[in-house]
């Protein structure tokens, strides 16, 4: 590498990188720039980015619209703290949130991370029964493959068989249990809810896709079930769609396909269309109404100093910008059906188990991945940037992808995969 790229020869002594052994991960490759669904690198090569930056690029890169809305905002005000101040910026993207999302979810708490609104709406859900006089209703239900964030709350919820389990003897346990996908499931779990009702706070899910516990698919009717053991069991609903919100799945957010509004919902990854950290945790009018009071002890404590950051907020509202008109999900579509198309030669490869696509998901299941760098480093010489989830090739490209791009990387997946039998 030229002499103008030092920075990756020095900065790759300090860094610390995510998800990584670093004394045996492989180098990971330097980015000077980016446009539309790719990525370029230092020596000039480009790839078609799979994954949209972990699902967060959903308009692609750089969109134009996004960058003069930051633009805008930079030249005016970045930053004010968000205790006792409020800008136009994040009222108008509260709003606009409030507006688009299903029944009365009408209060918006905006933090910076998926993690943090996460563990939020856990905040959310424990100190509305404390606020009306329950005490101990501090477990929560979620489910095998569940995955909700690295903080500390957050991998309490997640399968504990997963990436966090050197952790497991630190964490709160919370009740862990099968997806209600059939008749027996579904009973397990009313029994579940039954037996620990007067401690449990609420259930938690990922809507329609368990995202980083491998891609995995169910079926709007589980949903449907959830929201009723809910109700029957006094207990509130928390959806994740920090992944799945934002046209990922079909819809504008996945809980519409099945026709229910969660008490509260977590919202991240494509709201600033992959430009700028923001999240929100957003809940229902009687969840808000349990915090109203003249007693301060009711307040929800809790306020991250980038809260409602402005910049962030601006790239958000551009982004809605670009999805108001339905022209992405309309796309969405487009791409389900040629992600159906191009992946459907992969099922008859040897080690593929599944083959399966919902919106702008698609997804093929290997029996196992034994050398996971040599896979990756496989697609990059295809030019393709696909990183595989345990043991699920998977795409989730931005939703503006073209059919030459999208050739590209399904392509890439089925040479590579034939090649390994």
């Amino acid at each position: 590498m030229s002499g103008e790229h030092d920075w990756y020869r020095s900065g790759l002594d300090h860094v610390w990188l995510p998800y990584a052994q670093m004394k045996t991960a492989p180098a990971p490759l330097p980015v000077v720039g980016t446009h539309g669904t790719r990525i370029v690198l230092a020596d000039g090569r480009e790839l078609v980015d799979g994954i949209a930056s972990w699902w967060t690029a959903c308009h692609g890169y750089n969109h134009p619209h996004i960058r003069a809305a930051v633009q805008r905002q930079l030249e005016t005000m970045p930053h004010v703290m968000f205790g006792g101040l409020v800008h136009e910026q994040a009222l108008t993207l509260a709003s606009r949130l409030a507006a688009m999302l299903p029944g009365d979810l009408d209060r918006v708490f905006f933090t910076d991370s998926g993690s943090v609104a996460v563990e939020v709406a856990m905040k959310m859900a424990v100190q509305f029964w404390l606020n009306a006089g329950q005490r101990g209703r501090d477990t929560f239900v979620c489910f095998r493959n569940g995955y909700h964030g690295d903080t500390f709350a957050t991998m309490a919820i997640s399968d504990e068989s997963g990436m966090h389990q050197a952790f497991a003897g630190l964490l709160h346990r919370h009740l862990i249990a099968a997806l209600p996908v059939d008749e027996d499931s579904e009973a397990a779990l009313a029994r579940l809810l039954e037996t620990h009702a007067d401690k449990i706070a609420g259930i938690i899910v990922e809507p329609l896709v368990q995202g980083a516990g491998g891609m995995i698919f169910h079926d709007p009717s589980v949903l449907t079930k959830l929201r009723a053991l809910a109700d029957r069991f006094g207990v509130l609903l928390i959806l994740d769609e920090i992944f799945t919100g934002f046209c990922r799945t079909g819809t504008m957010f996945a809980c519409e396909s099945a026709s229910i509004v969660p008490d509260i919902v977590t919202l991240s990854k494509a709201l600033t269309g992959g430009t700028l950290p923001l999240a929100a945790t957003v809940a229902r009018a009687k969840i808000f109404d349990g915090f109203w009071s003249d007693d301060p002890l009711h307040a929800l404590m809790h306020g991250p100093t980038y809260m409602g950051n402005a910049l962030a907020c601006a790239a958000a509202n551009a982004s809605l910008d670009l999805f108001a008109d339905g022209e992405r999900l309309a796309q969405v579509a487009q791409l389900e059906a040629a992600m159906r198309h191009n992946l459907e030669a992969c099922r008859d490869l040897p080690g593929v188990v599944d083959v399966r696509v919902r919106g702008a998901i698609g997804v093929v299941e290997l029996e196992r991945i034994d050398d996971l760098g040599a896979l990756r480093r496989a697609f990059v010489e295809k030019g393709a940037f696909i990183r595989p989830i345990g043991s699920a090739v998977y795409l989730t490209p931005a939703l503006t992808i073209g059919e030459e791009d999208l050739s590209i990387l399904t392509g890439a997946i089925a040479e590579v995969l034939a090649a390994r039998a």
